[in-house]
């Protein structure tokens, strides 16, 4: 773990994409941030997003899915992928929680602390860490790490930490990023790791984090891709809802 690379990282990234935006001033639902995280898995934020706004639109409370039929939970969210795995997973999920609690404001979490938060959720199958960090930061405001592949891959490429799984990322770094950076640079890893920092055909000829790289095939990159890249996706669901 190099905490000295870590922190040059941050900095450039907020040089270059700036701060995001101001989290705290309007959160979302828990429930909000934990079903649109839902929808995002193995899918685009923009077409999850499409998604999340369909199932608000035919479902005024999230309360009223618990009840419904399955092919219409799967109809409003066929947008993003995965329907018949997320619908089952949503409506289970929601079931679960309607037999827990008096009701699903969650308020409560307000008064837990951020490893209370973690355990409460981790309780319901499919809710990982990465999930309740996001709870964490959009819902509740604090200043937490999600860790999805961009930001492990990112990680990993420039040689801040040396994992295998974005779990394992997660619990070398988090106690290393400076208090109220976490969000910040878990924003700008994503938006980084999308538009340059790709899985495949990274855009290493226009990196501004190219002398800090310690990834093998920078080199081929580098002269392989000789123009500027695309124009950028920095659509982030949570950041909508």
């Amino acid at each position: 773990m190099s905490r000295l690379k870590l922190e040059k990282v941050i900095r450039r990234l907020d040089e270059y994409f700036g701060k995001p935006f101001d989290n705290k001033a309007n959160p979302p639902e828990v429930l909000d941030v934990l079903i649109a995280t839902k929808l995002s898995q193995n899918t685009t934020d923009k077409s999850s997003y499409a998604a999340f706004k369909n199932l608000k639109a035919k479902f005024p409370t999230w309360e009223l899915i618990g009840s419904a039929k399955l092919s219409s939970i799967k109809n409003c969210i066929k947008v993003c992928g995965l329907a018949n795995t997320k619908a089952t997973d949503i409506k289970t999920m929601l079931i679960s929680m309607q037999k827990s609690y008096d009701d699903l404001s969650f308020k409560f979490l307000k008064e837990y602390s951020d490893k209370e938060v973690y355990a409460e959720f981790l309780r319901y199958k499919g809710i990982g860490i990465k999930t309740i960090s996001c709870v964490l930061i959009f819902a509740l405001g604090r200043d937490a790490f999600p860790v999805d592949t961009h930001v492990h891959r990112v990680l990993n490429r420039l040689g801040v930490v040396k994992t295998n799984s974005p779990g394992k990322t997660f619990e070398l770094v988090k106690d290393e990023i400076p208090e109220g950076k976490k969000y910040e640079l878990h924003s700008n890893l994503i938006k980084f790791g999308r538009n340059i920092c790709r899985s495949k055909n990274p855009l290493c000829n226009i990196c501004f984090l190219y002398d800090l790289c310690t990834f093998e095939e920078k080199e081929f990159y580098f002269a392989k891709n000789s123009q500027p890249g695309k124009t950028f996706n920095n659509f982030i669901i949570l950041e909508h809802i």
